[in-house]
C-alpha cells in the first residue's frame, strides 16, 4: 500500500478539500488527512476515468497536481522507514508542501520585519550626529574635563555638522561610518572649496567630523579606520589678523560715544574689559561683581630719614590688590587677572557689575568706536578661500571684532615684557604653542622690546 488521494463528500458540484490516505500493513498504519489542497469536484471524478482523463486533468492543473506528487514521493519514501511516521509528522510533511509558497511568503516578511526592526535600532552616521548635538546640547554628553561644552562650541559643532547635512543632501548619498574614508575627504573639501569657504573654515568642517568618529568608534559603533590617514585632517594657516596698540586704545576711548547711538559705550567697555583680562568674549561679556576678589598685602616701604641723614627709615603700607577670579567656558581653565588701573576704572563704572550685550552688537558698535577713533591704517591680509589665495588691503577698524580683545590684552603684555608663562597663567592656554597665535606685534615692536630688555642688543 501507499499514498492516495480522495473526496470525502456526497456533492456533485463545486469544490472540495483533497484527503491524503497513507497505508501501510508492514507498518499497520492507515491515516487519512485533509491535504488544504481544493478541486473542482467534478474535474476530479471525471479524471478517474481514464487515463486520458487523468492527463487532461493534470495538464489542466499543473500547480494542484504538482504538490500531490511531491506529497505522494515524500510520503511514500517513509514507508520504507523501519519506524513508521506520526500522523502528525505526516500532517507536517503535507502542510510543508501545499502551504511551502505561503510560509517562505510569511518567512521573507518576517526577514524583511527583522531586517526593517534591524536597520531602526542600528545607529548610523547620521543618527549618532543627531544624537551627539543633542547631548552637547543639553549637557547629557561633557568634555574630557566633566564639564558642559560652552556655548560657542556648541554653536561651532552644530554649523559644522549642519554643513555636512547639506552636503550629503546636494550630493543626493547618505554617509555612514565605513563611507567615512579618503574618497569622502577629497569630495567633501571639493565641496567647501566650491562653496568659498577659507581654509580654516573648511579646517573645523573636518575637525568635528573627525571628532564625532572619534567619539563614535570609542562606543563601539564602528571600527573603520580610514577616517585616521595623515592625509585626513583639518588644515588651518595662520590669519592675518591685528591687534590693537596702547594709541589705538586711548583714541577709542577719547570718542565722543553719545553721538554714536545707544550701547556704544556699553560695547567699547566691555570690549576694554576684554583687552584688559585677555580672556574670550564668552567670559568677559558675562562678567559679575561676584567674579571678583581682594587680597590685602603687606609691603615694605622705605625712604631717605630725613632727622638723620644718610639712615632710611621704613614701614610696612597695605596694598590691596583687586582680581578677577573666573573658570573660563571653553575650557574650564581657571584664571585670576589683576586687575590694573585701566581696567579698575571702567570696572568702577558700573560699580563691578558689567553689562551684557548679544556678541553681534558688541562687534556691530566697536568696529563704529574704531571707524570713529580714526583706525584708518591700511592692513594688507591675505585669505584664502576656495582654495584661492588672495592679498587685499582693508582699513584697520574695519578688521576690529570681539576677538581683537583677547589678541589685543595677550600682544601687550608681551610687548610689556611679561614672561610667556605668566601670560599664559592669565589667558588660560594650555601650551606657549596656542598663545603664539595670540601675539599679533609687528617687528619692529619686537626690535624695540628686545632693545629695552637686553644690552646685548644696544
Amino acid at each position: 500500500m501507499a499514498t492516495s488521494f480522495f473526496l470525502m463528500t456526497t456533492e456533485k458540484k463545486g469544490s472540495a478539500t483533497l484527503f491524503v490516505r497513507l497505508q501501510s500493513r508492514i507498518h499497520g498504519i492507515n491515516y487519512k488527512v485533509a491535504s488544504g489542497l481544493e478541486v473542482d469536484i467534478q474535474a476530479w471524478n471525471k479524471s478517474k476515468k481514464s487515463n486520458t482523463t487523468l492527463n487532461n486533468f493534470r495538464d489542466a492543473n499543473p500547480v494542484l497536481t504538482g504538490k500531490m506528487d511531491m506529497i505522494k514521493r515524500h510520503l511514500d519514501a517513509t514507508l520504507k522507514q523501519e519506524q513508521p511516521i506520526t500522523k502528525e509528522e505526516m500532517r507536517e510533511i503535507i502542510d510543508s508542501i501545499v502551504y511551502a509558497e505561503a510560509r517562505a511568503a510569511k518567512k521573507r516578511r518576517e526577514e524583511e520585519q527583522a531586517q526593517k526592526e534591524a536597520e531602526e535600532k542600528r545607529m548610523t552616521l547620521n543618527k549618532y550626529i543627531a544624537m551627539y548635538t543633542d547631548q552637547i546640547s543639553t549637557g547629557a554628553r561633557q568634555t574630557e574635563r566633566g564639564r558642559n561644552y560652552a556655548d560657542s562650541t556648541v554653536k561651532t559643532v552644530k554649523l559644522a555638522l549642519d554643513q555636512f547635512a547639506k552636503f550629503q543632501k546636494e550630493t543626493g548619498r547618505t554617509y555612514d561610518f565605513n563611507d567615512i574614508n579618503m574618497d569622502f575627504y577629497y569630495a567633501y573639501t571639493a565641496y567647501l572649496k566650491k562653496k568659498k569657504y577659507s581654509i580654516n573654515t573648511c579646517g573645523k568642517f573636518i575637525k568635528e567630523i573627525k571628532a564625532v568618529m572619534s567619539a563614535a568608534e570609542s562606543e563601539g559603533h564602528h571600527n573603520n579606520h580610514l577616517w585616521r590617514d595623515k592625509k585626513f585632517k583639518g588644515t588651518r594657516v595662520e590669519v592675518d589678523s591685528i591687534y590693537l596698540t596702547k594709541e589705538d586704545l586711548d583714541k577709542m576711548m577719547a570718542v565722543d560715544v553719545a553721538k554714536l547711538g545707544l550701547g556704544h559705550e556699553q560695547a567699547r567697555d566691555i570690549f576694554m574689559v576684554g583687552v584688559w583680562t585677555a580672556q574670550r568674549i564668552s567670559d568677559y561679556n558675562n562678567i559679575q561683581k561676584e567674579d571678583f576678589d581682594t587680597l590685602i598685602k603687606n609691603v615694605m616701604r622705605e625712604e631717605d630719614d630725613p632727622e638723620h641723614p644718610g639712615e632710611k627709615k621704613a614701614w610696612i603700607e597695605k596694598q590691596e590688590i583687586t582680581f578677577l577670579n573666573i573658570r573660563q567656558k571653553k575650557t574650564g581653565a581657571k584664571v585670576a587677572i589683576p586687575c590694573n588701573s585701566a581696567l579698575k576704572a571702567i570696572l568702577e563704572k558700573y560699580d563691578y557689575q558689567m553689562p551684557h550685550l548679544v556678541d553681534q552688537v558688541i562687534n556691530r558698535n566697536i568696529k563704529d568706536v574704531a571707524k570713529e577713533a580714526g583706525l584708518n591704517d591700511l592692513i594688507e591680509i591675505e585669505t584664502t578661500k576656495g582654495g584661492v589665495a588672495k592679498k587685499e588691503k582693508i582699513e584697520k577698524w574695519k578688521l576690529v571684532h570681539s576677538h581683537t580683545a583677547r589678541r589685543t590684552g595677550a600682544t601687550l603684555m608681551y610687548l610689556a615684557g611679561i614672561d610667556i608663562y605668566d601670560i599664559m597663567k592669565v589667558t588660560g592656554h594650555s601650551s606657549p604653542k596656542m598663545l603664539k597665535k595670540y601675539i599679533k606685534a609687528d617687528t619692529l615692536e619686537v626690535v624695540e622690546k628686545l632693545t629695552d630688555k637686553y644690552e646685548y642688543f644696544r
